[in-house]
C-alpha cells in the first residue's frame, strides 16, 4: 500500500475529529492510564483495512501495540476478535472512531465484492469496480475491491480512454470519436493506452469493433442483446457488461459469455461492516 497517500487521509480524518483534542477523554481519563481493547466482529465478512486501522493509532502514539489476528482478505465470523490494541487509554479513545471508520467501510466493500465474485463462479466473467467512489478515498476503496476478489477498472481519467454516450454525441458518432481518440494518442505518443467504447445496441457494437476499439462496454443491454454481442465479437476484443447490476442479476449476465461485469454498487451502495472496539 502507498502509505504516503494513506497517511495523508488519516491525518485529515484525525484533524477533522480532533481539531482541539478530545475534550471528553482529556477531562476524564488520566493521560498515563494504560488501556486494552479488541476489535470485535458483529457479523461475518471479508477483512480489509486492518493495517490501516493500526496506523491510525500509530499516528497518535508510536508506542501503541497492535496485534492482528487476521490479515486482509481473510473471512471472519460474528463474535470473532479481529485484532487487539494496547497503549494509553486516552490514545485508544481518541483513535477509536477514525480507525473504525476506515476498517468498517473497507471491510464492507471487500465483503460486498466477495459476494459478487462468488455469484459468477464457474463463468469466465470478472467483476470490475467503477469510478463511483467516495471523493478522496478511491485508492483505498479500489484496494478493498481487490481484497474482495474483484479487479479494478481504470483508476482515473488519465489511465484509459472510455468513449461514453456524451463523448459520442458531442463528436457526432462513434467513428469520429474513435478517430479523434487515436489521433490524440499518436500526437501524445501514448501507444499503450486502451480505448474503450460504450455501446447501447448491436449496431454500435459492430461500429466500435470495425473501427478499432480495444474494448467494448455493453451499456444497459438485455440478456439477449449481450448474448448476440458475444457471438458477434467472437473474442476479438473484451466485452464489459454495465448498468443496473445487482446480486440477483449478475450471474445471468455472466452466463451470456461477457468477459467483465462492472458493478458501481461495490463502492457506492455497500453496507459498512458491523465491527466495534470493545475496551477491557
Amino acid at each position: 500500500m502507498d502509505w504516503k497517500k494513506i497517511d495523508h487521509l488519516i491525518d485529515l480524518a484525525l484533524e477533522e475529529d480532533l481539531p482541539a483534542g478530545d475534550i471528553t477523554t482529556e477531562a476524564i481519563v488520566p493521560d498515563d492510564l494504560p488501556g486494552r481493547a479488541v476489535f470485535l466482529a458483529k457479523q461475518e465478512g471479508v477483512l480489509a483495512g486492518i493495517d490501516l486501522a493500526a496506523r491510525v493509532f500509530y499516528r497518535l502514539d508510536e508506542e501503541t501495540e497492535f496485534i492482528k489476528n487476521l490479515e486482509d482478505g481473510q473471512e471472519f465470523f460474528s463474535g470473532q476478535i479481529l485484532a487487539e490494541v494496547r497503549g494509553k487509554a486516552s490514545t485508544l479513545l481518541k483513535a477509536e472512531r477514525t480507525a473504525l471508520n476506515f476498517l468498517q467501510r473497507l471491510t464492507g466493500i471487500a465483503t460486498t465484492t466477495r459476494a459478487y465474485v462468488r455469484a459468477v463462479v464457474g463463468t469466465k466473467a470478472i467483476i470490475l469496480d467503477t469510478r463511483k467512489t467516495t471523493p478522496g478515498w478511491r485508492y483505498l476503496e479500489k484496494y478493498a475491491v481487490r481484497i474482495g476478489g474483484g479487479q479494478n477498472h481504470r483508476m482515473n481519467l488519465s489511465e484509459m480512454m472510455l468513449i461514453k454516450d456524451n463523448h459520442i454525441r458531442i463528436a457526432g458518432g462513434i467513428v469520429p470519436a474513435l478517430r479523434s481518440a487515436r489521433e490524440f494518442l499518436r500526437s501524445r505518443n501514448l501507444p499503450g493506452i486502451k480505448v474503450e467504447v460504450e455501446a447501447t445496441n448491436l449496431e454500435e457494437v459492430r461500429e466500435a469493433l470495425e473501427n478499432g476499439a480495444d474494448w467494448v462496454m455493453l451499456d444497459n443491454m438485455s440478456l439477449e442483446e449481450m448474448r448476440a454481442a458475444v457471438e458477434l465479437v467472437a473474442g476479438r476484443v473484451p466485452l464489459e457488461a454495465s448498468g443496473k447490476m445487482d446480486l440477483q442479476r449478475v450471474r445471468e449476465v455472466a452466463l451470456t459469455g461477457v468477459d467483465y461485469i462492472s458493478v458501481g454498487a461495490l463502492t457506492h451502495s455497500f453496507k459498512s461492516a458491523d465491527i466495534s472496539l470493545e475496551f477491557e
